[in-house]
């Protein structure tokens, strides 16, 4: 509530904290059409002379905790092509491809499974890359922007040969977590595990990812190294939206939200981008078994942290 206080002249510091509403607050996040953005303000009324005033902003995160059950559960996906022009049909290309779980966080380096064979004349290329893609809602109608933050190149493959993925790892970079229980903005994650065909479509797999706040302990030695680097990772607050002047992003066009929810998939086919961004690539000899695929749900953040403020001076 609202405290009137009379100040005498000179310098005035009032430290203070106080307790942030306990029903879940969305994760402050700006974005290509939209943001949500959190002010703390202070107001000093003056005798016979104008309201001063000043404001700062309060960074918000809804906790996503990504050890939990529906983020632990692997993910996999297979798709075959036919490869042919016009009549002539040289062959099919097959990939699949499988992440270890659902869930990440910042900084974590993702290990990809996959199988590629390729049974056509032409020599490919096996790609992977993470996505975002920002969903506005607003009167009734939507728009995306989709664009992609990592991405990782494998060995070229010849004609009847095959290849494999052990674990070949892409890096998260700081962005910013899922949101995904907010009803104006959505921003959701994906991994594409792809191969560039050439005179030919493009061969693609797209898995889900959740980018959580709160690290997975102990799932992985491998990973546990990490852990303390990116746990308190808050470097993407600050962030502004890359630029890609290579490649223009896609965007949808404007549909009613009910059209949206009938036929626009939760994600969108990607940009045919190419090399954006350089990441390091690692190898992990590990054992590959594929699985069936997993059922999925929406998962419920932790509530919000109390969040302590700096002090706000006033001279008078």
């Amino acid at each position: 509530g609202e405290e009137s206080l009379i100040l005498l002249d000179g310098r005035h510091e009032f430290p203070f904290s106080f307790q942030l509403p306990q029903e879940p607050l969305v994760t402050s996040f700006t974005g290509k059409y939209g943001s949500i953005q959190y002010y703390v303000k202070a107001i000093l009324e003056r005798p016979a002379a104008p309201d001063q005033s000043v404001q700062t902003e309060l960074q918000v995160i809804s906790h996503i905790d990504v050890s939990s059950p529906a983020l632990l559960t692997p993910v996999l996906r297979s798709q075959e092509k036919m490869v042919g022009c016009w009549f002539f049909t040289s062959g099919p290309v097959s990939l699949s491809a499988k992440i270890e779980r659902k869930g990440y966080c910042n900084g974590e380096a993702i290990p990809i499974y996959a199988e590629i064979e390729n049974c056509s004349s032409r020599l490919i290329v096996p790609k992977a890359a993470i996505f975002q893609t920002q969903t506005y809602l607003a009167s009734g109608k939507t728009k995306t922007f989709r664009q992609m933050v990592a991405n990782v190149r494998g060995n070229h493959i010849a004609s009847g040969s095959t290849d494999t993925w052990n674990g070949k790892t892409l890096k998260i970079p700081p962005v910013s977590p899922s949101i995904l229980d907010c009803c104006i903005i959505r921003v959701e994650y994906s991994l594409a595990v792809y191969i560039h065909i050439p005179g030919a479509k493009k061969l693609m797999i797209e898995m889900p990812l959740v980018i959580g706040t709160i690290p997975c302990i102990g799932f992985s030695s491998r990973n546990s190294s990490i852990t303390s680097q990116f746990s308190m990772d808050m470097s993407w607050l600050a962030l502004t939206m890359p630029e890609h002047p290579e490649a223009p992003p896609n965007y949808a066009d404007v549909v009613s939200e009910e059209e949206f929810s009938r036929h626009v998939p939760a994600y969108p086919p990607p940009i045919d981008c190419e090399e954006q961004l350089c990441c390091p690539v690692f190898a992990y000899i590990q054992e590959f078994r594929f699985q069936p695929p997993p059922l999925y749900s929406e998962i419920d953040p932790h509530p919000t942290d109390v969040e302590e403020i700096q002090p706000i001076s006033f001279m008078l």
